[in-house]
């Protein structure tokens, strides 16, 4: 039997991710601060798809995380064939504003856990010639956003580590696909304080199963780069015929509040 792991797997994308992977008798490491709600989902998981499920409750924010994490999948004897790097967040507003604190946590969520657990767990696929790694990147990795700087820097960084990444593995048996959503339904709008901007107010957010499914989908198809949506996949390939100050402009517009 296989084993993913999820991080972030509380709620959003990171629930959808365990609900197709349990669906396909996977076993199952969910990932997130919240062990309550963790183990809730285990139950639910373990109850609806008879599949062994493990409950890691860690704060991926802090920098040494997944140290940490990979400590306790050891303990567990737990070797992990997928690889879900589903856990991030956003902030809105000028930079200048904001909490410096949140930032730094942003970047050590988005960027430093995200790279540091895929090294620690990339041996041990390579080692058995197979493995599959998502790393949720972002529509916004594709240009700079003004209002969240910090996160579409983070999500550019997680496309190209990914790219890098999934072309230095070739012929090794392990692939990697960076999954692009675009304005998506789940937890990641109210944290990031995005309510009342144009783009989720103004244009209707993809649910976050499908944006879970069309993921699964593409990891198993080893797609490297799996942008979800013809409009989403249009606006993101064709920004690199633009001006950046121009994509900076218009991504402004967008992202201010009505």
């Amino acid at each position: 039997m296989s084993t993913v792991l999820i991080t972030g797997a509380s709620f959003g994308l990171g629930a959808d991710f365990a609900q197709l992977f349990a669906a396909d008798k996977y076993e199952l490491v969910l990932v997130a601060r919240s062990e309550d709600r963790l183990i809730e989902l285990k139950n639910q998981l373990e109850a609806k798809y008879k599949v062994t499920t493990n409950v890691i409750a860690c704060d991926l924010a802090n920098g040494h995380a997944a140290f940490t994490l990979k400590e306790a999948l050891d303990k567990k004897g737990l070797s992990i064939d997928v690889l879900i790097n589903n856990a991030g967040f956003g902030d809105f507003g000028l930079f200048a504003e904001l909490d410096p604190v949140r930032q730094q946590h942003m970047i050590d969520l988005n960027v430093t856990t995200l790279t540091l657990l895929t090294r620690l767990l990339l041996p041990d696929m390579l080692k058995r010639k197979q493995g599959k790694i998502l790393n949720v990147a972002s529509t916004a990795a594709f240009q700079p956003g003004p209002l969240m700087a910090v996160y579409f820097a983070t999500k550019s960084y997680v496309l190209s580590f990914s790219l890098a990444l999934a072309n230095e593995l070739k012929g090794t048996g392990v692939t990697v696909t960076a999954l692009c959503p675009g304005a998506t339904e789940t937890h990641f709008v109210k944290n990031a304080n995005l309510d009342d901007s144009k783009l989720f107010k103004r244009m209707k957010p993809a649910t976050s199963m499908e944006v879970a499914q069309y993921g699964v989908k593409a990891l198993h198809n080893g797609k490297v780069v799996a942008v979800h949506g013809f409009i989403n996949s249009l606006m993101a390939w064709s920004v690199r015929f633009f001006p950046l100050t121009w994509q900076t402009a218009v991504v402004r517009k967008i992202q201010e509040k009505v």
